[in-house]
């Protein structure tokens, strides 16, 4: 763990959902309309560039692992929230074997 990763987890969330919505403040659908798609890919630049920008000369290694548990914890979670918690459809949704998934969900402290 170097000195830096937790600038990571305290910056902005990778969302898939843009500002103005995810505010919770009524949008309208004209709004919304003009809001730029932006994909998952758009908001792990945009993070690991903020990351960069702030090491202020620091060390930093391991940031493959890092990003890596960032993005996929939360998709564990949303999806076994879809599955209703169900790990044999949930391995089937993520594409794993359901040995990997449990193996997965255990690392995050999710089962």
């Amino acid at each position: 763990m170097n000195s830096a990763e937790p600038y990571i987890s305290e910056g902005p969330a990778i969302s898939a959902t843009p500002p103005q919505i995810a505010s919770g403040q009524p949008v309208s659908a004209s709004t919304t309309a003009q809001l730029p798609a932006q994909s998952l890919r758009d908001y792990v630049e945009k993070a690991v560039t903020n990351y960069f920008q702030h090491l202020e000369g620091q060390d930093v290694t391991e940031v493959y692992n890092m990003v890596l548990s960032e993005v996929e914890a939360p998709l564990l979670e949303v999806v076994m929230k879809y599955c209703r918690h169900n790990q044999t459809k949930a391995a089937d949704i993520l594409g794993l074997n359901r040995g990997t998934l449990r193996k997965k969900l255990k690392q995050y402290g999710l089962l």
